[in-house]
């Protein structure tokens, strides 16, 4: 009915364009307008001045032969000052748009290798966007934001690129688990040499202590019995030791059969290979 009398309303976030007899006349604001059809005046159109998006995929090659697909995220919309500009100078402007997004990203990719596309995605995208604004600025169009929102390699690549970071990890951990087994096996030395000093003090205080308790007995006794020299005492105390030393075998379940010569000159040769044994290492140690 309005536009029966001649009356059009234009929506919020858009203008339409108005032609007398087909030549551009008017841009109409949002709202309600007068349109005298019977005096040649048309609506010729509408435009959008809501920002819009259009997602390009672009297939390439990298400085070192791996070829990706780069996807380019654009967002624009119309000038409002320059209506007519946008309206008639462009037929297609997402075709026009990705023209020069392909050119831009074929022309900046190949200058680096797949690493440093990933690295400098950031630069790829402003440099898109200023090719963009320089160019569509002319048909009425302005660039509000460039995002380089994925760049995917071949399937193999990317699998390659997964295997050699795997390769890589494991190495890693091999090394640090052969450095905590040579920490081990170095504390597990440390601790046996710490025990075996130990065990080898004990030892040399033990014996030590036999030798002080011998010399005690052998003092004690060759005073209290007069007549008797230090060699008598050393002969009675070897006897008693030899008699224990019989007792414990004979006491012992688990004791291995041992042959040894037995009676008083059997005694007397102990003693005397004893004796012997230790004047020599006394005179060696001279």
């Amino acid at each position: 009915m309005g536009q029966t009398l001649g009356c059009i309303q234009v929506g919020q976030s858009t203008v339409s364009v108005k032609e007398h007899f087909g030549k551009f006349n008017n841009v109409l604001e949002p709202g309600c307008h007068c349109l005298p059809w019977c005096m040649g005046y048309q609506l010729a159109g509408s435009l959008s001045l809501r920002v819009q998006q259009i997602d390009v995929r672009c297939e390439t090659k990298t400085k070192d032969n791996v070829f990706v697909t780069v996807v380019a995220s654009i967002q624009y919309r119309a000038m409002a000052d320059k209506v007519a500009d946008a309206f008639y100078k462009l037929s297609n402007t997402k075709e026009q748009i990705q023209a020069y997004v392909f050119d831009v990203i074929r022309a900046s990719v190949p200058r680096l290798d797949l690493d440093s596309t990933f690295e400098q995605k950031n630069d790829i995208a402003k440099a898109v966007e200023n090719e963009l604004e320089k160019a569509m600025s002319a048909y009425g169009f302005e660039i509000v934001q460039t995002l380089i929102v994925d760049i995917e390699p071949d399937a193999q690549v990317k699998r390659a690129m997964n295997e050699i970071n795997a390769a890589a990890r494991l190495r890693v951990a091999a090394n640090e688990k052969a450095e905590a087994e040579k920490i081990l096996q170095i504390k597990k030395a440390e601790g046996e040499a710490e025990s075996k000093y130990l065990s080898g003090l004990g030892i040399a205080r033990q014996r030590q202590a036999i030798v002080d308790g011998l010399r005690d007995s052998v003092l004690a006794f060759s005073e209290n019995v007069p007549g008797t020299t230090a060699k008598d005492v050393m002969d009675m105390v070897l006897v008693t030791q030899y008699f224990d030393t019989m007792k414990e075998i004979g006491a012992s379940s688990k004791s291995s059969a041992v042959f040894i010569p037995h009676g008083p000159g059997a005694v007397k040769d102990v003693a005397t290979q004893i004796r012997e044994g230790l004047l020599l290492a006394e005179s060696v140690g001279q």
